[in-house]
């Protein structure tokens, strides 16, 4: 009888991804002196208007009309969040299939600070379709992990795969984390989107330096 206890060839193993969920970055090649621009803006912001509470649990955060009072450099970031809106979306034509996407976004925007000790609490943004951060100021995370507050993302398959076997691994790539949630360590200047469905939160922050950042929402 042929021996079949070596009969599977991992170099002939075809592997599907089903259902990925886009995260996109990218750094604004200008940040040091837009970023330098947007915390003065915002810092002063702060001290002249309270605060309004969604899901940020404690910190500041501002009104959603973010390019009503931010001037240029809040133009500026604007501008670059809606170029990456569209260069990460495309229109479904029925005669000419996916087509490139310039589109004039629905958008909302507000600044966040968050001190030594502030999170925000796991949630969605329904009613938009991407949603992004933009890290102003990134309170030293990039060099001290002790500084905390990374970005979390909860799986949206569930946690359906870590009930049966916590110690159980798909052994294919992006598939590792089936189940379990994924960080993103912010980065000043760097930019992030995201669809808006996709449940996230912030760990605690523990910087001595205020936290500052920008999130938008885009729709249609």
């Amino acid at each position: 009888m042929p021996d079949f206890a070596h009969s599977v060839d991992p170099d002939q193993i075809k592997i599907t991804r089903l259902f990925p969920t886009p995260l996109a970055s990218i750094v604004h090649p200008d940040h040091v002196q837009l970023n330098a621009a947007l915390r003065q803006v915002i810092l002063q912001h702060s001290v002249e208007h309270p605060g309004t509470r969604h899901s940020n649990d404690g910190g500041w955060q501002s009104q959603d009309n973010f390019p009503e009072w931010a001037g240029e450099p809040g133009r500026q970031l604007l501008a670059f969040a809606q170029e990456l809106a569209n260069q990460v979306s495309a229109v479904n034509s029925p005669e000419h299939g996916l087509i490139e996407a310039r589109l004039t976004w629905n958008y909302s925007a507000w600044a966040n600070i968050n001190h030594k000790g502030h999170s925000n609490t796991l949630h969605g943004h329904p009613g938009s379709y991407w949603s992004a951060v933009y890290w102003v100021d990134d309170g030293g995370r990039e060099d001290d992990v002790s500084v905390g507050g990374d970005l979390e993302f909860l799986d949206p398959r569930g946690i359906a795969p870590t009930l049966l076997n916590p110690a159980l691994r798909m052994r294919i790539e992006g598939c590792l984390g089936a189940g379990y949630l994924e960080t993103v360590t912010p980065r000043s200047g760097t930019l992030l989107m995201f669809p808006s469905w996709l449940m996230h939160a912030v760990r605690r922050y523990e910087g001595d330096r205020p936290r500052i950042s920008v999130a938008f929402n885009f729709s249609i």
